[in-house]
């Protein structure tokens, strides 16, 4: 990139990236992490397939067609690219059991994958044109979440999702930089989502929020290819992004002001991979408590839990009084004392423990009155390197047992095997598809750059009801 290419703005910059990248410039090992994205993003969809928002969503796309269409997981009905990004993002989504980044904005960047995926089989993309397009996407929203945190001023992460689905849709509809770059002017013009979807008392939307900035970006894509133009400079401009939503933005890497090599320290190595379904910054404190509970005879035996915990995590999990009476599943899952109690209680952390039934047992919820949450000053200058949780359990015999835990498994630093990501899958799909086909999935998705037909893929996933 020359020195004329400097005054770009940052739309510009981000459509020449979208256009430059090739498949050949990605190092092996970030082509093999695209692979276990979408093997752990695939088993998140199809074990979310019968929650409600899902089901929602699939029964409104089921009514839609298109000539060229796209998937809807699990099924074999092809709607608008754009409501099956929706529809198969709220799948992925829903169980908060997909990948996660943690910067100055915490984000959830396979939330990406849907759409590309949708947009890749409706225009008849290869295998490694899916891969190019999903590292562009977690390059452009895990950037962005560098550069400024859209929390901390009101408004939700998911809105860099409008950004970097709409530049990986236009790559993989082939636009060229001029086009691209009104997909991505189109895309954030309405971008801005309200961060009360992670405040309060949790709803459906929580899960479904990216999924329709998602849906935005496709359609923002798709509109760009037919000649629309949108609102510049959408970054820059008197009332644009940065005026109005998120600040001044300086993202380093391959679009931004001081540009690096295309291929170069790309972004998804340093995301993570989830072990349990539940809000990241909890993933550590259920970690401590598995070990703690090795300390217990029973829950009964418990007199107080005090969690130590970093800024971020009490910010978001650990301090609104819902979070001690979860009403929902989803505000369950956002619940740092549900979720160490449960974990105390019940020795494990699956879809079983957000149950209503569950999160409404009784003596379940007094045992979580008994879990007191606590900032931790060397936690919190640690964070986001380190993402730990210090739980200490006082029985009632006075006896007090601690663990402190700061890379959870599947963490960046603690990363989980490729064995643990298929096992992961296997316990959330064998269900549905049985084990023979899910191992069929897997074995197809650790081929993908090989693959000419994603048809093939999604045909593998449709459920037998």
């Amino acid at each position: 990139m020359g020195m004329e290419d400097m005054g770009k703005t940052l739309a510009e910059r981000m459509a020449d990236y979208t256009t430059r990248l090739r498949y050949e410039d990605l190092p092996a090992e970030v082509v093999h992490e695209v692979k276990r994205r979408v093997i752990d993003s695939l088993g998140c969809a199809i074990g979310a397939y019968d929650a409600e928002p899902c089901t929602v969503g699939r029964n409104i796309a089921s009514t839609l067609t298109a000539k060229q269409g796209s998937t809807l997981l699990g099924t074999a009905h092809q709607s608008p690219p754009d409501w099956a990004a929706f529809v198969n993002g709220c799948m992925v989504r829903y169980f908060d059991y997909n990948d996660t980044y943690l910067s100055k904005e915490p984000a959830h960047p396979s939330d990406n994958i849907p759409a590309a995926l949708a947009v890749a089989e409706a225009n008849g993309s290869s295998g490694r044109d899916l891969i190019a397009a999903i590292v562009i996407a977690y390059e452009i929203q895990c950037r962005l979440c560098d550069a400024t945190s859209l929390r901390m001023i009101g408004w939700d992460h998911v809105t860099y999702g409008a950004f970097s689905t709409a530049a990986a849709c236009a790559r993989l509809m082939g636009l060229d930089m001029e086009r691209g770059r009104h997909a991505i002017n189109i895309a954030g013009v309405r971008s801005a989502a309200l961060r009360q979807s992670r405040v309060g008392e949790l709803s459906h939307w929580k899960g479904c929020a990216f999924a329709d900035e998602a849906r935005h970006g496709v359609f923002a894509a798709m509109l760009a290819r037919e000649g629309m133009t949108g609102p510049a400079p959408i970054f820059e401009g008197d009332k644009g992004f940065e005026k109005l939503v998120s600040g001044p933005l300086v993202p380093v890497g391959p679009f931004g002001a001081t540009p690096t090599p295309a291929g170069h320290d790309c972004m998804i190595l340093k995301t993570s991979i989830k072990c349990w379904p539940v809000e990241y910054h909890a993933q550590s404190a259920v970690d401590a408590a598995l070990q703690l509970r090795r300390e217990l005879s029973g829950p009964d035996q418990i007199q107080s839990v005090l969690v130590e915990s970093h800024d971020a995590a009490v910010d978001i999990i650990g301090c609104e009084p819902e979070k001690w009476f979860p009403t929902t599943r989803e505000t369950a899952d956002h619940s740092l004392p549900y979720i160490v109690a449960a974990a105390l209680m019940d020795g494990e952390i699956t879809d079983r423990q957000f149950s209503s039934e569950r999160f409404q047992d009784p003596r379940l919820l007094a045992l979580v009155q008994k879990v007191k949450v606590v900032r931790h000053a060397e936690l919190s200058a640690a964070y986001p390197g380190a993402v730990g949780n210090i739980v200490t359990v006082t029985r009632i015999d006075h006896h007090s047992f601690t663990r402190r835990v700061d890379h959870a498994c599947g963490h960046a630093a603690n990363p989980m095997s490729d064995e643990l990501v298929e096992k992961k899958f296997h316990a959330l799909v064998d269900a549905r598809l049985g084990s023979a086909r899910a191992a069929d999935v897997v074995a197809w998705v650790w081929d993908l750059d090989k693959a000419q037909d994603l048809g093939e893929l999604l045909k593998l996933l449709e459920v037998s009801r």
